[in-house]
């Protein structure tokens, strides 16, 4: 069973690599899966961010990076992702995506495997990158992939 882990990944964070080594002990392959949102474009568009996680992938081929917009779960189906998998930081997260993993099995019968991060990591946010960007931290060592440099 192959599972699909969705996100922004805008950018890929050193917490998204450790679901995916951790992923990866469980499942042979894993579909890293870009998702756009025309209302949130973010700070990389959907095609550097692949190129910067298939890149860093590159010698891995249990690790399929692609991109998609619509729904995570029907994308997933059509991928062939027999589950998604999603992590979480904080209870909040969990409750989150307790309710979307119903949903998902509900409305299109997708199980989703759920994994807490790793302790140490669980500050490590997207956000957080891009804001000490903005602000202008050096943020390179929570970034996964060569991602252009942004000010």
């Amino acid at each position: 069973m192959t599972p699909l882990f969705a996100g922004s990944f805008d950018p890929f964070t050193i917490g998204h690599r450790s679901i995916v080594e951790r992923a990866l002990l469980i499942f042979p392959k894993i579909i890293i899966a870009v998702g756009y949102n025309e209302h949130k474009p973010g700070e990389w568009t959907p095609g550097q961010r692949v190129k910067a996680i298939a890149g860093y992938y590159q010698d891995d081929d249990r690790v399929v990076v692609t991109s998609y917009s619509g729904l995570t779960a029907d994308f997933a189906r059509r991928a062939g992702a027999g589950v998604l998998l999603r992590s979480v930081r904080s209870v909040q997260d969990y409750e989150y995506e307790r309710n979307l993993a119903d949903t998902n099995r509900q409305l299109f019968g997708i199980d989703t495997v759920i994994l807490s991060s790793d302790p140490a990591l669980a500050f490590v946010s997207s956000s957080m990158v891009r804001e000490l960007i903005h602000n202008g931290f050096d943020a390179s060592e929570y970034i996964v992939g060569d991602f252009p440099p942004r000010l």
